[in-house]
């Protein structure tokens, strides 16, 4: 039995009788004994989870098992029995229609049940309804809201959205850990995923590419936690970064041409620094007559040419096999005849395979990376070289990442929230044991405004990369002026 069925049903063993109505509300069932927050008399929870003054009509109906006040007692028996009359047959596709259909059985169902409700608060329980049934819960409009990139779940009374790279707390909620784990689960099951006692932690996706991660207890203590990173309707493109700021034109022009000129690229960056979203950008560059194959954890990337080839690596079954991890991905793809092999972040193991494949003829690869500077970056790379089991010595992994990887892009997200392309360094090969590294293009911070926004200016270094000859050869023509030799510092 799932650990959302036992859930569900520890809450209906452990009802307590009729009782008259408390002056606050025990632990719910699955809430993990934790109490909640009084519910003061003559007001009701809403749709939101916001307390809101309760009018005459509803009046009439007591707090089910002294737990739940009316308005929440009558949407759960609305929904239970709106869930048993459509069953299984619910197209996500269509949703106008089922919203109709939903909005039919809605009425029938309040007419039914004898309750007065004024118009408010009609609609909106029909909206909590039918956010639930046909999205996902609370938080459906939250996802539904374009300024919102990051929507966060830290238990049943705590959401948190992420705006212009700024945190703020919303007043959403939901009614208990039970009602988290139903979304969850709704979020998961098309994906053929699980999240229960035995792997309590799971990686998905939404129908849009939105990247979800989620935990529940016992690992998170205070109830099941949903992490959703949105993606953009309509891909961002390189004019975009260029408005926000994040790049220069300069360097703009210069990574359209190393992926023109099949340059082995790696974008690092901290988490949340933007680094698929740069990946997409760079990938746009690829020229439409060529094969490439995209291997993810959960599929993000939105590459807009006509022949690519999306893999997914797999976790294992609930009898711990069948995992097919990003590694194997990587050397199956080197069978598909791949021009280009886009990794949409290397953590391990397959950091070798890439390797690997970028020296035996497959230019033009890209992947991402955690790393906070382009220096960074290659010690992590040879971490997780030696993370594939193989014991070679440093200086033959160095060798490898020498000569495989050309370009750097480092990317951050700064204190004002805003995602900037710090580095732009070229790998220029071995000398002695080290690595040598020269940035092509920086972001020099000059300070902050009185309203805390970062100021500063991406600037090229003035230095000309030694693959310039490679464009030349390739067709690709960079006026001086790109590489700043126009300019003094």
């Amino acid at each position: 039995m799932s650990l959302l069925k036992r859930i569900e049903g520890a809450t209906t063993s452990t009802s307590p009788a009729l009782s008259p109505p408390p002056t606050s509300v025990p632990p719910a069932a699955g809430n993990g004994g934790r109490s909640t927050t009084p519910l003061p008399t003559g007001r009701l929870l809403g749709a939101t989870g916001q307390l809101r003054p309760l009018g005459s009509e509803l009046s009439v109906v007591g707090r089910a098992n002294g737990a739940r006040d009316a308005l929440a007692d009558l949407r759960a028996r609305v929904q239970d029995r709106l869930i048993q009359e459509i069953g299984t047959d619910v197209d996500f596709s269509q949703v106008g229609e089922m919203r109709k259909r939903v909005q039919n059985m809605f009425d029938s169902i309040l007419e039914q049940e004898g309750t007065q409700l004024t118009r408010a608060d009609r609609t909106r329980l029909f909206e909590s309804v039918v956010a639930d049934i046909l999205g996902l819960g609370p938080i459906q409009p939250l996802l539904d809201d374009e300024t919102v990139s990051e929507v966060m779940v830290n238990g049943p009374r705590k959401v948190y959205v992420e705006r212009k790279g700024k945190l703020q707390k919303t007043d959403v909620a939901f009614v208990d850990d039970g009602h988290v784990l139903r979304i969850i689960d709704r979020i998961i099951s098309p994906l053929g995923r699980r999240c229960d006692e035995s792997s309590p932690y799971v990686d998905a996706r939404l129908q849009d590419g939105s990247r979800v991660n989620a935990i529940i207890p016992p690992l998170a203590l205070d109830g099941p936690t949903i992490t959703i990173r949105k993606f953009s309707k309509s891909p961002l493109t390189v004019d975009d970064l260029i408005s926000f700021g994040t790049l220069s034109p300069e360097m703009a022009s210069f990574l359209k041409a190393a992926v023109e000129c099949r340059l082995n690229l790696i974008v690092s960056g901290g988490t949340g620094s933007g680094k698929t979203t740069l990946l997409n950008v760079l990938s746009s560059f690829i020229p439409e007559d060529e094969r490439i194959i995209t291997i993810e954890d959960s599929a993000e990337l939105q590459l807009r040419q006509d022949h690519v080839v999306r893999l997914e690596s797999k976790p294992a079954n609930i009898e711990g096999k069948g995992a097919v991890s990003i590694r194997d991905l990587v050397r199956n793809a080197l069978r598909m005849r791949p021009e280009r092999i886009v990794v949409g972040e290397c953590r391990g193991g397959e950091a070798l395979d890439m390797l690997q494949a970028m020296n035996t003829g497959h230019d033009g690869s890209m992947t991402t990376a955690h790393a906070n500077t382009p220096r960074d970056m290659l010690a992590r790379l040879e971490t997780m070289c030696l993370m594939a089991g193989m014991d070679l010595p440093l200086r033959a992994i160095r060798e490898q990442v020498s000569k495989a990887i050309e370009v750097i892009v480092q990317q951050s997200r700064m204190k004002d929230g805003s995602r900037k392309v710090t580095h732009i360094t070229e790998v220029q090969g071995m000398e002695g044991d080290v690595i040598v590294l020269q940035d092509i293009f920086v972001y020099e911070q000059t300070g902050m405004d009185e309203n805390g926004k970062i100021m500063g200016r991406l600037r090229p270094t003035g230095i000309r990369p030694k693959f310039i000859d490679k464009f030349e050869m390739q067709g690709v023509h960079l006026p001086p002026s790109v590489f700043g030799a126009d300019r003094l510092f």
